[in-house]
């Protein structure tokens, strides 16, 4: 039905009169969004990509760091546990290294033969430890599993290091054997945390790694000082392979013999590691000061 002002309506109503008419429009434009909108909000997207994702990657490097110092506290609870029992000697680091066999204890495990990886579960600390073994850092440092004992000889130890001369051992000590089997057994005497001078200075554990062949890394239990020492003196030559790796954001986690943990940051150094490898480009070096100061009991 036609309306006056020329729109079509339908009738509807109760009578003619009160009749009203309800337009009808055809062939409505329908609203879209046009090239140039769409084009914007694809940029608007990107850039808050671009922004939020590092702000993400920042958080879960964070979030994983705070992992791995739980993992390092639990390690110096666990030897302090050990040293309760043990006449107050910390665990020692490889007991055995100076026999025949190479090694099969470690202070993180046991194994049977140098093919194997070391068993946590028989490790000196498990008992001490809420699962029975050492937990794996969880940064993903991506270590070469499996091998032989020349390309992997510390699987097990979840890529943390001990501070083995100071500490798992008494290295640092002045000390002549007058027979083989007498140098053998040394190895398992360990320092006494009475001889700490300054526990809050003295490095326990530490993310540690080693490169044996480029870009491999593999587990490394020991964290290793700048310096060897040799019959109680420090032997400043020539560097040891650094072994303290900087995985967190150029950072390692460390955990000193009061307790407390610390992220330290990598200090300036470039030499090949005793396989010829550029270890600074693998993370792995000292924090300052390099020398033997923070692993030292003085």
């Amino acid at each position: 039905m036609a309306c006056k002002d020329g729109t079509i309506g339908f009738l509807h109503g109760n009578g003619m009169g009160g009749c009203k008419f309800r337009p009808v429009m055809f062939g409505a434009r329908k609203e879209a969004f046009s090239l140039v909108e769409v084009l914007v909000a694809v940029a608007v997207v990107s850039l808050l990509t671009a922004i939020l994702l590092p702000a993400l990657e920042s958080a879960r490097s964070q979030a994983r760091s705070a992992v791995c110092k739980s993992n390092l506290r639990q390690l110096f609870i666990a030897n302090m546990g050990y040293t309760v029992e043990n006449d107050g000697c910390y665990v020692s680091a490889a007991p055995d290294i100076r026999g025949a066999k190479g090694g099969m204890h470690r202070w993180h495990g046991v194994r049977e033969s140098g093919s194997e990886p070391f068993d946590p579960r028989r490790g000196p600390l498990a008992c001490y430890l809420g699962e029975g073994r050492v937990k794996e850092c969880p940064a993903g440092a991506g270590f070469v599993k499996g091998g032989s004992w020349g390309e992997n000889f510390e699987q097990g130890c979840g890529g943390y290091g001990y501070n083995h001369i100071y500490l798992g051992s008494r290295d640092w000590q002045v000390r002549q054997f007058s027979t083989l089997e007498e140098m053998l057994s040394a190895g398992w005497e360990t320092t006494q945390v009475t001889e700490v001078c300054k526990p809050g200075e003295t490095l326990m554990f530490a993310d540690t790694a080693m490169c044996v062949s480029q870009p491999g890394l593999i587990e490394y239990s020991f964290a290793e000082p700048p310096f060897c020492v040799y019959n109680g003196e420090v032997v400043r030559g020539f560097y040891l392979s650094p072994s303290i790796h900087f995985r967190h954001r150029d950072r390692a986690n460390v955990v000193w013999a009061d307790g407390h943990t610390e992220a330290r940051q990598m200090a300036d150094f470039g030499e090949e590691n005793v396989y010829g490898v550029e270890s600074a480009e693998l993370g792995l070096g000292w924090f300052e000061p390099v020398d033997n100061t923070l692993f030292d009991l003085q």
